[in-house]
């Protein structure tokens, strides 16, 4: 496996500029003819020639050549720039610019390299990639290495229209667009880019990876009017027209006003998809708030996917002490937080809203905090970027830095079930054993009541050893299969799961891996699997292979057999 890490060579302080300089050529004739000239020479050695921000790699008996594609399409693409580098001095590079034929070609010593390619109008991409792995060419005796096929997919444009009841262009509405990923083998819809309509309600959004998207518009009506409380109503009935008093509602492609019933968008290199949405008026609710003195008011959020959008009333007027009016909001699903008097939040409340009047929240819940101190298993100190996290089931992840002591205390926690990790940005960890004044806890997961103040001792361990081998079918590598490394608990383990590719030999390298009971496995075009439910992992599991990762290990473990690939 080698990281996705793009090269931008850079192009100040070349030879060309200087020699034009010195030569005191004062023709502008001359000028054109001795940087043409220059031009040919620079591109016809482009190929073999290192970057001015890094090393050269120094030449090789090893060839690396191929063709760059259109990933749909599968033309040749010219004028590509290609880069290469030494997978273990990320200094070391050269470059290349594509001919008409899409072809490139390096000449480099044995070892590993990453490959990019580029191109104007499509997405930057490694060989063979996914997310954030790719696999690394391994060039050396009997290794083909020379009819690589590097895959870009072109950009992808989303756009479309946003248009009222009467048909005619919504501005300003704000614009959302969702994408479904993996990212923990597990499949989450989150905001993925963002943008606004202009003043023929049109929007686009671009460029978008392949994958499956969502889209949403937010926007209130122009000629909307919102009058406060029935007493106005009643007392000036000819300044109030109730056709005016209307919102709209969340709306998704597919016209849908819930996020479960949106349709999602199929996206794929080179498309140009139209998704308009039509946005249709209902009836304005009118809400009383009771806000205690000196007291905040409370928040509606719209559930959206895995997560909420936070709503904003039209307007909030004070209709006598302590009690306000929200207006301008649209009926539907929504989630409350109502502010207690010390500066935390209430747990959400789940409320049907499809009339106006009170918005009873008595039933809303006193959230929970949580310390938790953290202590590393064995000898050794905690990292000083050491931070713990909160995972639930659904929703957002909340994160908090640990302190020198090894504290981390967590706020405004809802009731519920949370996985609890431990991770830095530059080393990896698991949770060992969580203790808490009722006992030690089972697995990662932690229960939270409501209105609780916890305290929970956690143990980690870091992951500091290496698992090597190879993928392999029938005897034969496979280049750019998932390998998984499942623990023996997976579902109470999941922090231990590991993750790679392998490169062009079905070489891989799973890093930071705790010591215990392991299976590997290898699985083609498996990327987009929820490869973290264990009844996926299951199917899988039969055909696999176990490997035990002692504490006294040493740093790199290899698998004496290969790994066999499955299909998916």
């Amino acid at each position: 496996m080698t990281a996705v890490v793009p090269f931008m060579p850079s192009m100040r302080g070349s030879g060309r500029r200087s020699v034009l300089r010195s030569g005191g050529l004062r023709s502008a004739g001359c000028l054109i003819v001795i940087a043409l000239g220059w031009a040919m020479l620079f591109c016809s050695t482009f190929a073999q020639m290192g970057s001015a921000e890094g090393a050269q790699i120094p030449p090789g008996p090893y060839r690396i050549a191929g063709t760059v594609v259109n990933a749909k399409a599968g033309n040749a693409l010219a004028h590509c720039r290609v880069t290469i580098t030494d997978s273990k001095n990320r200094q070391s590079v050269q470059f290349a610019i594509t001919g008409d034929d899409g072809r490139f070609e390096f000449h480099v010593p044995a070892g590993k390299y990453s490959l990019e390619g580029a191109k104007r109008g499509f997405i930057a991409a490694s060989y063979n990639q996914h997310d954030q792995f790719s696999s690394a060419i391994v060039t050396g005796a009997d290794l083909d290495t020379e009819n690589l096929s590097l895959r870009l997919a072109a950009n992808a444009v989303l756009t479309g229209q946003v248009l009222d009841e009467f048909s005619e262009p919504v501005r300003n509405a704000q614009i959302m667009v969702y994408r479904e990923e993996h990212p923990l083998g597990v499949s989450r819809t989150s905001v993925y880019r963002s943008t606004a309509t202009d003043d023929q309600g049109r929007y686009e959004v671009t460029p978008l990876d392949e994958g499956t998207y969502f889209v949403s518009a937010k926007a209130s009506p122009w000629y909307a009017v919102h009058p406060v409380s029935n007493a106005e109503r009643a007392t000036n009935p000819s300044q109030v027209d109730s056709s005016l008093d209307v919102a709209y509602a969340i709306t998704y492609y597919g016209d849908a006003t819930e996020a479960e019933d949106a349709t999602p968008i199929p996206v794929r290199g080179g498309d140009r998809l139209e998704a308009d949405i039509h946005m249709n008026p209902v009836p304005a609710l009118h809400l009383i708030v009771h806000v205690p003195q000196g007291g905040n008011f409370p928040t509606l959020y719209k559930p959206v996917f895995d997560g909420t959008d936070q709503l904003e009333a039209h307007s909030v007027e004070s209709v006598g002490p302590g009690v306000y009016e929200l207006s301008g909001i649209a009926a539907g699903r929504y989630t409350v937080r109502m502010p207690e008097s010390n500066g935390h939040v209430n747990e959400p409340t789940e409320v049907n809203l499809t009339s106006g009047g009170e918005l009873d929240l008595s039933s809303a819940r006193s959230t929970s905090q949580i310390k938790a101190t953290t202590q590393l298993a064995g000898a050794g100190s905690l990292p000083a970027d050491l931070q713990i996290f909160l995972r639930p089931s659904k929703g957002k992840t909340i994160h908090v830095q640990v302190d020198a002591k090894g504290d981390a205390v967590f706020s405004d926690i809802i009731a519920g079930k949370y996985e609890v990790l431990a991770e830095s940005p530059t080393q990896r960890f698991s949770v060992v054993r969580i203790a808490s004044e009722a006992g030690t806890i089972s697995g990662h997961a932690v229960t939270v009541p409501a209105g609780a103040a916890l305290t929970i001792a956690l143990s980690i361990a870091e992951g500091s050893l290496t698992v090597e081998g190879f993928a392999k079918r029938k005897g034969k590598a496979v280049a750019g299969a998932m390998i998984v490394l499942v623990p023996k608990n997976a579902e109470t383990d999941s922090d231990r799961i590991r993750r790679d590719e392998s490169d062009s030999d079905g070489s891989f390298r799973l890093r930071d891996v705790i010591p215990g009971s392991y299976t590997v496995i290898a699985i083609e075009n498996g990327w987009d699997l929820e490869w973290a439910e264990p009844v996926v992992l299951a199917q899988y599991l039969k055909r696999a292979q176990t490997i035990e990762v002692g504490s006294r290990s040493a740093t790199a473990v290899h698998l004496a057999e290969a790994v066999e690939v499955q299909a998916k």
